[in-house]
């Protein structure tokens, strides 16, 4: 094997692999896909704003192209094709990460989901690196022919792609099957918002002003003593250098009206506390059936004596609006950051389960149980598998996949 053919097939599979990985992250997690595509677009001015109601289908549709591209990078399959559109892609991405290296208008470019984050200069660098090797993937193409046939190559793009669609409208009505952000179940929150006593702090650079006689100078913390006393403080100049340690779970918050900050009493709770987890209200599912099973868990709280908590980020008109119409005195009515709650539960809304801090539950609406005997003496007394009937869905996903690949990358020729 010559140098040239290991040269290509490392580069294909490095590209391969970290397009499928991008894609596969995205594809499960649509919901915060959709979140970073609207992030972006609010970034980028209110005009940008107006293609928001497009973020979903953009979410379902990006990911699912990474991913195929991916897949059909490391197999062969279409391979010239594949690194033409992941030259696109990475004609549209690198310029759009050294803009957002630059200005940082967001804090995670979202490449790999919250399986990986990684800051946004890491995140330029990473594309720069990938359009060389695709770079040479294209270079080389015109080298190198797949011995699976034309039909059988888009036989694995269309299943590929359906693959992809079908896993994000799954994971967008249900729950990620698998979960990456820091409120997983099985999560102690505490334990989450906690700094280890030798963490890493922020590093800032801080100048000061002085003025004197209408002339100003700008000096250092380390110069400021040199100045006499005929100078005059006028301002402080505070630039953070490097960004310290950050815990998992730092803006995690309980606010009630009637009672002010209760975190740390719910979070220290040894009895059971549902929290209905709503982002915003009036863009909450809120159908009757959705409102009944609201209201069947806040009496079946009442009745086991478990706190039930409504957690949302709006404004308080719509709070009293959403009471009156819940109709239901067995809630807690609380606030928080709205970007927490969209991290909490990938649904709107969504329902937690937990414990002495400890999170062993969820559920979107679409999975919510009828509760009708106490959770000391039921299942939800021990933390939940988190993905259960998910991953025996992956699980079938994955053997009809393999079905598929043996399929395509049987090269045996029927004999005469």
């Amino acid at each position: 094997m010559s140098i040239k053919t290991i040269l290509y097939w490392i580069a294909r599979i490095i590209v391969g692999a970290v397009f499928t990985f991008s894609g596969f992250v995205k594809a499960i997690d649509p919901w915060g896909f959709t979140y970073k595509i609207q992030d972006y677009l609010a970034a980028m001015g209110d005009a940008m704003t107006i293609f928001s109601d497009l973020a979903f289908a953009g979410a379902v549709v990006l990911s699912a192209i990474e991913l195929v591209v991916g897949l059909c990078l490391i197999f062969g399959i279409r391979t010239k094709e594949s690194s033409w559109i992941a030259a696109l892609l990475m004609l549209f991405m690198t310029p759009l990460t050294l803009w957002i290296a630059l200005e940082n208008p967001v804090q995670d470019c979202g490449c790999f989901g919250d399986a990986l984050i990684i800051d946004n200069w890491t995140t330029f660098w990473k594309n720069v690196v990938l359009c060389i090797f695709i770079a040479y993937l294209l270079f080389q193409a015109k080298n190198f022919k797949s011995t699976i046939s034309t039909q059988k190559q888009w036989l694995f793009v269309g299943y590929s792609l359906i693959f992809s669609i079908a896993l994000s409208i799954y994971c967008y009505c249900y729950l990620p099957i698998i979960d990456f952000r820091p409120y997983h179940i099985g999560a102690n929150i505490e334990e989450g918002m906690s700094i280890p006593d030798d963490a890493e702090q922020d590093i800032y650079d801080i100048k000061l002003i002085y003025e004197r006689n209408g002339e100003q100078q700008i000096v250092s913390l380390e110069e400021y003593d040199q100045l006499d006393s005929t100078w005059q403080f006028v301002d402080q100049q505070t630039t953070l250098i490097k960004k310290g340690y950050e815990p998992p779970i730092h803006d995690f918050t309980i606010d009630t009206e009637e009672d002010g900050d209760i975190t740390e009493e719910i979070l220290a709770d040894d009895n059971y506390t549902f929290i209905i987890v709503a982002y915003d209200l009036t863009l909450m599912n809120r159908s009757e059936e959705v409102m009944n099973q609201l209201r069947d868990l806040a009496e079946f709280a009442d009745e086991q004596n478990y706190r039930c908590i409504l957690l949302t980020a709006s404004i308080p008109t719509d709070i009293e609006k959403f009471k009156e119409e819940l109709d239901s005195d067995n809630v807690i009515f609380a606030t928080t950051d709205k970007i927490t709650l969209k991290t909490i539960v990938r649904d709107n809304p969504g329902v937690l389960l937990i414990k002495d801090a400890t999170i062993f539950n969820k559920w979107c609406v679409n999975t919510l149980p009828e509760f009708e005997q106490p959770l000391e003496s039921s299942e939800f007394a021990t933390i939940a598998n988190p993905h259960e009937t998910q991953n025996v869905l992956l699980v079938i996903l994955f053997y009809l996949f393999s079905i598929a690949i043996v399929m395509f990358f049987d090269k045996r020729k029927k004999k005469n």
